[in-house]
């Protein structure tokens, strides 16, 4: 049996959309057609793509496998219709990038607005496991993160190397160093991002190769939110050089006795590596970093 083309498309926008409704409006279709084209897919080989409970649409876990399927096939298909389309030209196009930070990836992305005015951009900012993840399952065409990767999967750049740092409120009682031994966070409380990040995988890791364990623990979800639980007395932060932003709430703390060095790196699908959009991007951050 010749599986429907129409019928797979429906089933993609749904999933990606994670809604009948919004998947409707994207392809320009009333719900009704589209509920159908999905129905039929079923229909046809008896099985179940999504749970419908009220509003909520849900992948089964076939559905599950199926979008995977999916995120290839219309992946290549958006690049073959981006190579005979002329974008290689890079005269329009959309590239979606995720990062772990924004603090590199938007001087990019304004240096290829400039160079390409017809490009636009789509930016998803979350820790450093979520970036993968992303690139991993098409969701994304490029990313940013910290996180070193070996899988033959993706194609990986190293652009630079930072290294994590310390800071404190400013009257808290080790504000008066510039630098502090990492032993010196033995039963202090300690502010880190959730887990899956890298600042917090790297630095956890460091701490027990020491043998050392802090007092408490408080995990927070954003670099801002680490910030600012900073500022408010609840502990040390930790955030990469790079990162940190001259506060007159905060004073920042170089860390010895401990490699706390961690390599930026830009990544993409090994296939979609020749994509004129994903080549650009890459030549793009080269060309940043080279002048910095």
């Amino acid at each position: 049996m010749a599986i429907s083309y129409s019928g797979l498309a429906a089933f993609h926008a749904v999933a990606e959309a994670e809604s009948f409704t919004g998947a409707a409006r994207a392809r320009h279709v009333s719900q009704p057609t589209l509920s159908a084209q999905v129905r039929s897919l079923e229909e046809s080989y008896g099985v179940r793509l999504f749970d419908r409970i009220g509003r909520q649409t849900r992948l089964t876990p076939l559905g599950q496998n199926l979008f995977v399927i999916t995120s290839r096939l219309f992946a290549a298909q958006d690049e073959a219709q981006a190579l005979l389309a002329g974008t290689r030209t890079l005269q329009r196009g959309h590239l979606r990038i995720a990062a772990d930070s924004a603090t590199h990836v938007m001087a990019a992305l304004a240096r290829m607005r400039s160079k390409y005015p017809g490009l636009t951009f789509s930016l998803t900012i979350g820790n450093s496991s979520e970036v993968v993840s992303q690139i991993m399952d098409f969701a994304a065409d490029v990313a940013i993160t910290a996180r070193p990767i070996s899988d033959p999967q993706i194609h990986v750049l190293k652009l630079r190397s930072d290294v994590l740092v310390a800071f404190v409120a400013s009257d808290h009682r080790l504000a008066a160093h510039r630098s502090i031994p990492i032993e010196a966070f033995s039963g202090e409380d300690v502010v880190l991002r959730e887990r899956g990040s890298i600042t917090r995988e790297v630095f956890e890791t460091r701490l027990s190769s020491a043998g050392i364990r802090p007092a408490n623990l408080l995990e927070v979800q954003s670099r801002e939110a680490v910030r600012e639980a900073v500022a408010a007395g609840f502990g040390i932060g930790i955030t990469f050089d790079s990162e940190f932003r001259a506060d007159p709430q905060l004073t920042r703390l170089k860390v010895t006795g401990a490699d706390l060095a961690v390599g930026e790196y830009a990544v993409c699908r090994t296939e979609r590596r020749r994509l004129p959009l994903v080549r650009s991007f890459f030549e793009t951050v080269l060309e940043q970093v080279a002048e910095a």
